[in-house]
Formats: C-alpha cells, structure tokens, sequence
C-alpha cells in the first residue's frame, strides 16, 4: 500500500504562492506544489489554516495531498477551470459529468489524508440544462490509494470514481452528497484488492457501487465494512455496469437508514458474471426495498444506464453463489408517507417495498443462501392499489418488443417480504416476517425455483 515515508517530507502550499483567502484561485499555486513534490521523489503536499479556491488539479506518484483540519479545498463554480483530459464517464449520454476536481492517471502510492474537507461547490451547478458538472475526484489505472479521514462534501456530480486501479485503502471518510442529481458516493470499476471501511456516506444516488466496464479489468477482492448508508437510491449496488466479472465480495457489519430504492442492489445486465458474493451483518431502517437481486440483459442506446463499451444487445451472464445473512430490517411508520427522492426518477419511485429476487426463467441465478433475516414491514396495502400482473424478466435477444422499464424496475412488490423468482439451489432458512398492519399482498412468493431448504416463519400482526 502507500509509502508511510510520504509523510516525513512535507510541503506547505503556502509557501509556494497560495493565499487560502477563499477568493483566490490557488490553482497554480496548488499544482506547482505537487509537482515539485513529485519531482523530489514524493511527499505530503499540505493544506492548512483557510480556504483553498481551485480549478481542477492534477495528483502525481508519490504525493499525498493533505488537507488539515483547519482547511477547506473549495471547488471552483467556473467549468471553465476544469481541463477536458481526465478521461471522462462510463455512463452512455452522460457526458456532462465528463470532467473533475481532482484527478490522477497511471499514478502510484497517491491519495488524501486529514481531517479538513474538500468542498464541491454543488451550488454553483444546476441540476438541469446543458452546463457540465465535474465530479470531484478520478484515479484511473493508478496502484495504491489511499483516501484517509477527509470529508467529501457537495459534490457537482459523483464524489469519486475510481477507474481500473487497485490496491486502494479508503478509512474514515465523511461523504455528503446531498444537493445535486447523480450523487453517487464511492464508485469503483473495473479495481481490485479495495478495502472501505468505518465510512458514513449520505447521497442522492448509489452510496457505494461496484461495477465492471471490461473484461480486461475485473473486479475481485472487495471488502466493505462497518459502514452507514444513507441514500435517494440504493446503499451499495453491484453491477448494472457487468460486461466483465465482478467477484470475491465481502460486505459486513453495515448501517442503512433512510435508503429510499433499495439497500443492497446486485444486478447483472450486460452479459458479465457476477459470483462468490458474501453479505452479512446489516441493520436497515426505513430501507424502501432491502435487497434486491436482477440478472437480466438491456442495451439502452437512447436512455442512461448502459456502459458506453457495450456496442450491441448482450446476452445474459450468470450470477451465482451469494449469500446474505444476519440482517434486521425495520420499516417505521413514516415509510408510508415520507418520500426521500427527486421528481422523475429514472427508475421509478418505490410505491411500496419488499426484497426482490428475479432473473430469466432460462438464465436462472445460481446457489442463494438467505438465512438469518428478521424483517419488520409496515404492511397496509389493499387489494386495490396493486396492479395487474408482475412482469416477468426477459430476454431481450428473443423478445426485444415485450420489454419496458417495468421489467427492470416495477415500482411495486407483489409481496409483503419476498418475492422470488428463477432461482436455482435455493436456501431460505430462518427468515423471521412481522408485518404491522394487515396486507393484501402474499407475505412471500418463492416461484419456480429448485429450493434446498425453506423455513420461514410469519409473526403476529400488529405493533
């Protein structure tokens, strides 16, 4: 991992010309600091007493940038300060979030470490119209990361994206992510060896997302632990971008509260695999949908979603070996009424919630194990505000004219707890259900799935 040594060779900012008065732009100041730092062999560039303006920077080898308690780098609100050579978003018609605050390429033993905060300028970028919104930061094909008790806060669009890298060590950072359309916390693709852990992360879109852009860069061993979620759509998402693989996973001891799509999210859609998934010990509270598990295949030419490297229709991948276990979910009463979203949500609105577990009827998912689950739920739905029948998962190769955003992300559950469905070597054991107020839905559907052991077990309704 990164060079502890980095820390004994320092370099304040200061004294290269930054005023750190809020008002000044600091850029070259900034800059020329990290480089003459990466020239000497490496060290600690340092920021400390005041608020640092900037444009977009350039992190180098051997550099730490650190940035002290008692100092803010502050995010220009001019796009024009942002170079257009960091690479740009996997995402097809997402060009807008092309550019970002700080970046590094093909760089080793770098990162960010203090206590102070990096600040955005979200305010400074509108949600809607043509204008660009720089994320904040980028490390592509870089080795040895490190990201260290620094606050992340008020990013114009995603905080980080992480592209093809490993060996990253993120600790104790501090996302808020509240203000803007696409507020993704921790984004990785295409890395491995990553290790998260003790960070709080609040955002308007996914907190925590691993996803794979290529088969040239998989990504495999991910740990994720004693972390709190709080989100507009899910907590941690796996997938979605899949063409390569994504496996060896261990998420463990997580908090997810007010997550308002869904908490765990794992999706293979682009023609991937997706194995060797371990989750376990969670809390949610006020999690609209708690898990929620799609192996399908879409190719959006027009739309968003779809990895800009996926040229045509793939076809489906495989998604096998999770296991999710001891994990307490509790719906309170203000989940009926509180709605923790933007208008026009590209995937819907959750109307109410359940787990979700779905793939094609010939591509099923591959060896499930839910055990250990305690779910309290709200309940309360009538008969009459639930739709006709549940869309089914389809191939798109065979029946592109029968699919429709429903089949992705219908925005309700035919179940109280638990819908599943196309799995095989299925095993639901000890799932404990309390719901309430009384429902109209089924508590459970477990539909055409080769099941190894079912024990499920419904309570009293009522408080």
């Amino acid at each position: 991992m990164v060079d502890d040594n980095l820390e004994n060779r320092r370099y304040n900012v200061r004294q290269y010309g930054a005023k750190g008065d809020g008002v000044t732009k600091d850029t070259e100041a900034i800059q020329q600091t990290i480089d003459i730092c990466h020239r000497n062999g490496g060290g600690t560039v340092l920021l400390t007493g005041g608020t640092f303006l900037s444009g977009g920077l350039y992190l180098k080898s051997n550099v730490i940038l650190e940035v002290d308690v008692s100092a803010v780098l502050k995010a220009s609100g001019e796009i024009s300060d942002y170079g257009e050579d960091t690479h740009h978003n996997r995402y097809r018609n997402e060009e807008a979030l092309d550019r970002c605050f700080l970046f590094a390429e093909d760089a080793e033993n770098t990162g960010i470490r203090g206590d102070g905060k990096i600040d955005g300028s979200a305010e400074a970028f509108p949600n809607e119209g043509s204008i660009y919104r720089p994320m904040l930061l980028r490390f592509l094909r870089c080795r040895h990361i490190v990201l260290e008790n620094i606050r992340l806060h008020n990013a114009a669009a995603w905080t980080t994206a992480f592209l093809d890298s490993e060996g990253i060590r993120i600790q104790g950072v501090d996302i808020q992510n509240r203000q803007k359309y696409n507020g993704d916390g921790l984004d990785f693709d295409g890395c491995s060896h990553v290790f998260v852990s003790d960070c709080r992360i609040l955002g308007t879109d996914d907190n925590l997302c691993l996803q794979s852009s290529s088969k040239a860069y998989p990504v495999e061993d991910i740990h994720i632990v004693n972390c709190a979620f709080t989100s507009l759509c899910a907590g941690i998402r796996i997938g979605l971008k899949s063409i390569g693989s994504i496996s060896n996973v261990v998420v463990s001891n997580c908090t997810f509260h007010n997550v308002w799509r869904e908490g765990v999210k794992i999706e293979c859609t682009e023609g991937g695999n997706i194995s060797d998934i371990v989750i376990r010990g969670l809390v949610m509270k006020n999690v609209s949908r708690p898990v929620w598990i799609l192996l399908n295949n879409r190719f959006e030419t027009e739309d968003y979603g779809s990895s800009i490297e996926l040229q045509e229709m793939p076809s489906i991948g495989t998604m096998r070996n999770i296991l999710l276990s001891d994990v307490v979910i509790t719906d309170e009463e203000e989940m009926k009424n509180t709605h923790y979203r933007f208008q026009n949500d590209i995937m819907g609105s959750p109307r109410f919630g359940g787990m979700r577990i779905d793939a094609q009827e010939q591509h099923p998912i591959e060896n499930l194990m839910l055990k250990n689950i305690f779910y309290t739920a709200i309940g309360g739905v009538k008969s009459s505000e639930i739709p006709g029948e549940y869309p089914e998962v389809l191939d798109r190769l065979e029946k592109p004219e029968g699919i429709s955003s429903e089949n992705y992300y219908p925005d309700w559950s035919r179940a109280v707890f638990l819908d599943c469905r196309n799995v095989r070597n299925l095993v639901a054991e000890d799932l404990v259900f309390h719901k309430v107020y009384p429902d109209e839905r089924d508590d459970f559907i477990i539909e055409k799935c080769a099941v190894m052991k079912q024990e499920i077990y419904l309570g009293i309704v009522g408080k």
